[in-house]
């Protein structure tokens, strides 16, 4: 007996969410974690953890609403990381700040109220904070072209050629291509053993300093939840379907602390994949669209199996061709950035003040370059849009300026 295909559908739509899900922003993850203090084993640790962690989040979400809910890692949050680079206290101290911002997504599902603290930052502000993050990452390419034209002339190709002809895929097949360089050089080198390619985890005791979680816990969990989780209900509702917000709040806000110690640094509300999953591509039926969604969770489950192994390449990769390849898949999403920050022409200045102070890499009493782009921005925003005071009793409106 043949099995029907639109019963396949589903389970082939997660697997391509999943799929692209992972193979485009892994090299993400990983740098973004050895930016604030890695070792290569515990960035392995932290791809594993967050694997795990939204897999049993998306599966639970899923069989308890019938709905299409995807969650992913938060890729803006890495590329803030690979931007942030060492805080005060080390990776113990950047594992503390993800704590917090499991805690603060926690608090989000208990308060509403933070999360409309967030959602009031103006858009365009929190669009050149998010823009002037990824940048540092999207100059990888340029950079390394520069130094090793011939290992990076493949990646970017193929990225291009894709990129025409199959969009969805593009990243994923630079990525693979660069794991196919670095794995022969890997190879003839034998710089990598069967071993490496045991997943474990790499568990940290956190700690706290000030300068880790003003200046990275709260960044981090800006961006998480302005870039991701805000308009992944966005995504959603233009399918149709309504998000569970306190309790999807919730259930990232545990996996995010339950894998924290391991290295994950956080879990939200899926955007841009969870089309993927929740668009009629994965079925006619919006009713059937949830088997896609759990799927998903199930392969994710599978590709943390092979998390090490891929770290581990990452890891033996000549300097800046990872990165490249991370830098090549985030170039769609600072486009976005780009021309969300200037979309409004009233307060371009504060969005542009925003993307200069977020890109400079400024660090200022150990506290990085995205908090302060914050408080510029807002700075200029509220001298911008001040009122004229208005004219007392008596007085002419003239002479009130």
């Amino acid at each position: 007996m043949e099995p029907d295909p639109e019963r396949l559908r589903p389970v082939l739509a997660g697997l391509v969410t999943a799929l692209v899900g992972f193979t485009s922003s892994f090299a993400v993850v990983l740098a973004g974690l050895r930016a604030v203090g890695a070792t290569p084993d515990q960035a392995a640790s932290g791809l594993l953890a967050l694997c795990v962690t939204q897999a049993v989040g998306i599966l639970w979400l899923t069989t308890r609403h019938r709905t299409p809910l995807t969650l992913a890692w938060s890729t803006p949050g890495a590329a803030l990381l690979v931007s942030t680079g060492a805080v005060a206290g080390g990776w113990p101290a950047a594992v503390g700040a993800f704590c917090v911002v499991g805690g603060l997504v926690l608090l989000t599902a208990l308060w509403p109220r933070l999360g409309d603290l967030v959602a009031a930052i103006p858009t365009p502000i929190a669009q050149a904070m998010l823009a002037g993050v990824l940048l540092t990452l999207c100059l990888a390419p340029v950079r390394a072209f520069v130094t090793t034209p011939l290992l990076v002339a493949p990646v970017v190709l193929t990225w291009l050629v894709l990129l025409r002809l199959a969009p969805r895929w593009a990243a994923p097949a630079a990525l693979a291509v660069t794991l196919a360089i670095v794995g022969y050089e890997a190879v003839g080198s034998g710089t990598l053993a069967w071993a490496d390619a045991v997943p474990r985890l790499d568990l940290t005791v956190p700690t706290l300093s000030w300068q880790a979680v003003v200046g990275l816990a709260v960044p981090l969990y800006v961006v998480t939840m302005a870039s991701q989780n805000v308009p992944g209900v966005a995504v959603m509702a233009s399918f149709g379907y309504r998000v569970p917000w306190r309790e999807t709040m919730t259930v990232t806000g545990l996996a995010t602390l339950a894998g924290a110690t391991a290295g994950g640094h956080a879990i939200n509300l899926a955007a841009i994949s969870a089309a993927l999953a929740a668009g009629p591509e994965a079925h006619p039926d919006p009713r059937r669209r949830w088997v896609a969604a759990h799927t998903a969770g199930w392969a994710y489950l599978v590709l943390a199996v092979g998390s090490a192994g891929l770290a581990a390449l990452v890891a033996a990769a000549p300097a800046g061709l990872v990165e490249a390849a991370a830098g090549l898949a985030l170039v769609g999403t600072l486009g976005a950035a780009v021309a969300g920050a200037g979309a409004e022409p009233r307060g371009r200045e504060a969005a542009v003040v925003t993307f200069l102070v977020a890109a400079s890499g400024t660090v200022v009493a150990g506290i990085g370059a995205a908090f302060w782009a914050v408080l510029a921005g807002l700075a200029v925003h509220a001298v911008l849009t001040l009122r004229r005071r208005a004219p007392t009793p008596g007085q002419s409106p003239g002479s009130a300026r």
